[in-house]
Protein backbone atom coordinates (compact mmCIF):
# COMPACT_ATOMS: atom_id res chain seq x y z
CA UNK A 1 0.00 0.00 0.00
CA UNK A 2 1.33 3.72 -0.71
CA UNK A 3 0.47 6.02 1.63
CA UNK A 4 1.13 9.98 0.94
CA UNK A 5 1.53 11.73 3.93
CA UNK A 6 0.57 15.44 3.66
CA UNK A 7 -0.06 18.42 5.72
CA UNK A 8 1.85 22.14 6.38
CA UNK A 9 5.49 22.03 7.26
CA UNK A 10 5.66 21.50 11.65
CA UNK A 11 2.67 19.44 11.06
CA UNK A 12 3.53 16.46 11.79
CA UNK A 13 4.18 14.35 8.90
CA UNK A 14 7.26 12.70 9.91
CA UNK A 15 6.61 11.66 13.51
CA UNK A 16 2.63 9.92 11.52
CA UNK A 17 5.04 7.89 9.60
CA UNK A 18 7.44 6.88 13.01
CA UNK A 19 4.23 5.99 14.54
CA UNK A 20 2.98 4.03 11.92
CA UNK A 21 5.70 2.58 9.71
CA UNK A 22 7.36 -1.05 10.33
CA UNK A 23 10.70 -1.11 9.98
CA UNK A 24 10.67 -3.07 6.89
CA UNK A 25 8.92 -0.24 4.79
CA UNK A 26 10.00 2.24 2.74
CA UNK A 27 10.02 5.86 3.61
CA UNK A 28 10.43 8.73 1.06
CA UNK A 29 10.80 11.77 2.68
CA UNK A 30 12.59 15.34 0.98
CA UNK A 31 14.00 16.37 4.32
CA UNK A 32 15.86 13.20 5.24
CA UNK A 33 17.17 12.79 2.07
CA UNK A 34 19.09 16.10 1.47
CA UNK A 35 20.15 15.60 5.43
CA UNK A 36 21.39 11.91 4.02
CA UNK A 37 23.13 13.68 0.77
CA UNK A 38 24.09 16.89 2.47
CA UNK A 39 27.35 17.97 3.86
CA UNK A 40 28.25 17.07 7.59
CA UNK A 41 26.23 19.52 9.93
CA UNK A 42 23.72 20.81 7.40
CA UNK A 43 20.41 22.22 8.74
CA UNK A 44 17.83 19.61 8.65
CA UNK A 45 15.05 22.39 6.44
CA UNK A 46 17.33 24.19 4.95
CA UNK A 47 18.54 23.24 1.74
CA UNK A 48 20.32 24.78 -0.98
CA UNK A 49 18.81 25.05 -4.69
CA UNK A 50 21.69 22.93 -5.87
CA UNK A 51 20.91 20.16 -3.05
CA UNK A 52 16.81 20.19 -3.87
CA UNK A 53 17.66 19.95 -7.24
CA UNK A 54 19.62 16.83 -7.10
CA UNK A 55 17.15 15.55 -3.96
CA UNK A 56 13.92 15.78 -5.80
CA UNK A 57 15.35 13.85 -8.96
CA UNK A 58 16.15 11.07 -6.43
CA UNK A 59 12.93 11.39 -4.57
CA UNK A 60 11.31 10.91 -8.09
CA UNK A 61 13.64 7.35 -8.57
CA UNK A 62 12.79 6.04 -5.24
CA UNK A 63 9.01 6.92 -6.25
CA UNK A 64 9.75 4.77 -8.93
CA UNK A 65 11.06 2.07 -8.01
CA UNK A 66 9.21 1.72 -5.09
CA UNK A 67 5.84 1.81 -7.22
CA UNK A 68 7.32 -1.64 -8.81
CA UNK A 69 6.90 -3.01 -4.84
CA UNK A 70 3.96 -1.95 -3.79
CA UNK A 71 2.24 -5.51 -3.69
CA UNK A 72 5.19 -7.08 -0.98
CA UNK A 73 6.04 -4.06 1.33
CA UNK A 74 4.12 -0.36 2.32
CA UNK A 75 5.69 2.74 0.68
CA UNK A 76 5.31 6.00 2.95
CA UNK A 77 5.83 9.24 1.12
CA UNK A 78 6.10 12.29 2.65
CA UNK A 79 4.67 14.94 0.56
CA UNK A 80 3.58 18.53 1.70
CA UNK A 81 1.28 20.05 -1.75
CA UNK A 82 1.46 17.56 -4.22
CA UNK A 83 0.19 19.15 -7.25
CA UNK A 84 -2.02 17.71 -9.76
CA UNK A 85 0.18 15.90 -12.10
CA UNK A 86 1.46 14.16 -8.52
CA UNK A 87 -1.80 13.56 -7.47
CA UNK A 88 -3.21 11.46 -10.61
CA UNK A 89 0.19 9.39 -10.05
CA UNK A 90 -1.42 8.47 -6.42
CA UNK A 91 -4.72 8.38 -7.44
CA UNK A 92 -3.57 6.00 -10.00
CA UNK A 93 -1.86 3.85 -7.67
CA UNK A 94 -4.44 3.88 -5.69
CA UNK A 95 -2.88 6.08 -2.82
CA UNK A 96 -4.62 6.33 1.13
CA UNK A 97 -3.74 10.24 0.94
CA UNK A 98 -2.96 11.13 4.92
CA UNK A 99 -3.81 14.74 5.76
CA UNK A 100 -1.83 15.65 9.24
CA UNK A 101 -2.43 18.70 10.42
CA UNK A 102 -3.14 19.53 14.49
CA UNK A 103 -4.02 23.46 13.13
CA UNK A 104 -2.67 26.61 11.68
CA UNK A 105 -1.97 28.24 15.35
CA UNK A 106 0.14 24.77 16.13
CA UNK A 107 1.40 25.01 12.66
CA UNK A 108 2.69 28.64 12.44
CA UNK A 109 4.16 28.23 16.20
CA UNK A 110 6.35 25.02 15.46
CA UNK A 111 7.74 27.03 12.50
CA UNK A 112 8.21 30.11 14.62
CA UNK A 113 9.79 27.82 17.02
CA UNK A 114 11.71 25.45 14.72
CA UNK A 115 11.88 26.69 11.04
CA UNK A 116 13.31 29.40 8.53
CA UNK A 117 11.24 32.07 8.62
CA UNK A 118 10.53 31.36 4.55
CA UNK A 119 8.70 28.19 5.94
CA UNK A 120 5.97 30.56 6.80
CA UNK A 121 5.28 31.45 3.17
CA UNK A 122 4.59 27.73 2.90
CA UNK A 123 2.59 27.40 5.75
CA UNK A 124 0.46 30.48 4.00
CA UNK A 125 0.22 28.59 0.69
CA UNK A 126 -0.96 25.08 2.20
CA UNK A 127 -3.54 26.32 4.37
CA UNK A 128 -5.08 28.84 1.48
CA UNK A 129 -4.78 25.65 -1.29
CA UNK A 130 -6.66 23.17 1.38
CA UNK A 131 -9.11 26.45 2.17
CA UNK A 132 -10.32 26.16 -1.80
CA UNK A 133 -11.89 22.80 -0.82
CA UNK A 134 -8.97 20.82 -0.45
CA UNK A 135 -8.47 17.74 2.03
CA UNK A 136 -9.87 17.71 5.25
CA UNK A 137 -7.39 17.05 8.52
CA UNK A 138 -7.22 13.14 9.57
CA UNK A 139 -5.02 13.50 12.63
CA UNK A 140 -5.43 16.19 15.37
CA UNK A 141 -3.03 15.87 17.12
CA UNK A 142 -2.15 18.74 20.23
CA UNK A 143 1.50 20.46 20.36
CA UNK A 144 3.75 18.36 21.46
CA UNK A 145 7.80 19.23 22.74
CA UNK A 146 9.76 18.46 19.59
Amino acid sequence: MLYVITGPPGAGKSAWIRAHAKPSDIVIDLDLMALAMAGPGADHHAHTPELLRVVHRARQAALYEAEKVLDTVDVYVIHTMPQAKARARYKRLGARIVVVDPGEAIVRQRVRDMRQPAMEAVVTRWYAQHRKGGSRPVTRQASREW
